[in-house]
């Protein structure tokens, strides 16, 4: 092992390796467990190589391959991995993943999101996952970034560290240039599988790899190095803008149901309103929004006349207002909810895909001994809807209650009703009819719905 260790050192990588690593990770921690993405490329097998050959790591890596089925080689590479990690005394571990493109998914981005999935689900409290992208890894990503027309967080590139799962994802090399992981696998003698796929041109970053960068590095031969810098300079830059839109953002987000006060945003002028939509978009997970769809969210649904209710749709989500709040709906369900008996002593039961009703147990609500010995069902709106509520006098218009608690009009039609024996009982968890309230400690049902 002191001889191999002598090597990485000639090699010039130990030392910055170790370096980034040791100032990532606490490499006294006993339960941290190191899972090093690995293809079989040159890349990941040097990554895998220089771990292994550095004590305190060794006894805590595992390496593992994800097998996306796509390539004929697949089966192939998986075993000469397992090999690879077998003969560095190194756990080894295969996923297999579904890596086909779905409707408006390149097969690029199908494959990428497999496979962060698949690992996503290996990395527990302390772990961390190590990918051995470099310099040029980035320089490619900037520029694609940069093609897309991406702003300060597309140009700042790949971060060396960032959350992923539980745990952490690492890039230990990502300061190195390629050259140098090269020069380090041919002197240690390395095998490698090669990808036939990354000679094609039809994908971006192959074009970028195979025909654009030897250009330019032509011209330029530090570009890998100076373009890093930049990305650099845009990451700094965007923390800063993030602290800034963390304030503007905190003053106009309902934290309660996730939406955007129509009134406190419109205080701010143009470029303040693109943050924090980005900010709220970002804050909700979602895929971030080009400039032209946050132009329109701002100019067609935020600006729009108080009683229109514009619906602005796309991706997945559906951008709405209503009163002084913007919503972003998402999942919705594809199907009409339908009216349906609630099986006697089931505890809970599936309003759509995305919803459930419960009851439980509780000291006030609807009387225990009348729900079990009715008919229970749940139904949706008709129109016309009455009910008459403890402590109010006479019967009201479920309309004119669901404008008197600001209920929007795309949820009072997925409002579930709750009849027993026929009779208007309860309105989701929001009303129970005076006819069916009870306050007998613990021998009542409340009504919970969940998304």
């Amino acid at each position: 092992m002191q001889g191999e260790r002598q090597k990485v050192k000639d090699s010039g990588l130990y030392e910055d390796f170790f370096g980034s690593i040791s100032k990532q990770l606490d490499l006294g921690g006993e339960r941290q467990r190191l899972y090093i993405a690995y293809s079989g490329g040159v890349d990941s097998h040097v990554l895998l190589h220089c771990c292994a050959s550095i004590l305190q790591l060794k006894d805590r890596l595992t390496a593992v391959y994800v097998h996306h089925g796509l390539q004929a080689e697949a089966e192939s590479w998986a075993k000469h991995c397992e090999k690879t990690a077998k003969d560095l005394g190194v756990e080894f571990l295969t996923l297999r993943v579904n890596a086909n493109a779905a409707p408006g998914e390149s097969p690029e981005e199908a494959a990428r999101n497999a496979r962060y999935a698949a690992l996503k689900s290996l990395i527990k409290a302390d772990d961390a996952l190590l990918l051995a992208q470099h310099r040029e890894d980035q320089l490619e990503t900037v520029l694609l970034q940069l093609f897309r027309g991406s702003g300060l967080r597309g140009l700042s590139g790949m971060p060396e560290r960032t959350v992923f799962g539980a745990g952490v994802m690492l890039r230990p090399l990502l300061n190195t240039p390629k050259q140098a992981i090269s020069d380090y696998a041919h002197a240690h003698q390395l095998s490698w599988v090669e990808d036939p796929s990354n000679q094609s041109n039809d994908y971006d970053r192959n074009f970028l790899r195979n025909a654009v960068v030897p250009l330019l590095k032509q011209r330029w031969s530090a570009i890998d190095k100076t373009v890093a810098r930049s990305a650099k300079h845009c990451a700094d830059a965007q923390v800063l803008v993030d602290e800034v839109a963390d304030e503007l953002f905190g003053a106009v987000f309902n934290p309660a149901d996730k939406t955007l006060s129509i009134s406190r945003l419109s205080e701010h002028h143009s470029h303040p309103q693109q943050l924090i939509v980005r900010h709220w978009f970002r804050h909700r997970g979602l895929k971030m929004p080009a400039q032209a769809k946050v132009e329109r969210i701002l100019n067609e649904v935020v600006a729009a006349a108080g009683h229109r209710d514009p619906v602005l749709s796309g991706q997945g989500y559906s951008i709405r207002r209503y009163r002084d709040k913007l919503y972003c709906l998402t999942n919705l369900s594809g199907t009409e909810p339908q009216d349906r008996v609630w099986p006697a002593g089931q505890a809970s039961i599936k309003i759509t895909d995305d919803r459930t009703l419960s009851c439980e147990s509780s000291s006030k609500g609807i009387s225990r001994e009348r729900w079990q010995d009715a008919t229970v069902e749940v139904r949706f709106r008709r129109g016309g809807e009455k009910i008459r509520l403890p402590g109010r006098e006479g019967h009201h218009s479920l309309k004119n209650l669901f404008q008197e608690a600001g209920i929007p009009s795309w949820e009072r039609d997925a409002m579930p009703f709750i009849y027993l024996n026929d009779t208007l009982a309860a309105v989701g968890d929001l009303w129970i009819s005076a006819a069916f309230y009870s306050e007998k400690t613990q021998d009542c049902i409340s009504l919970s719905l969940q998304s």
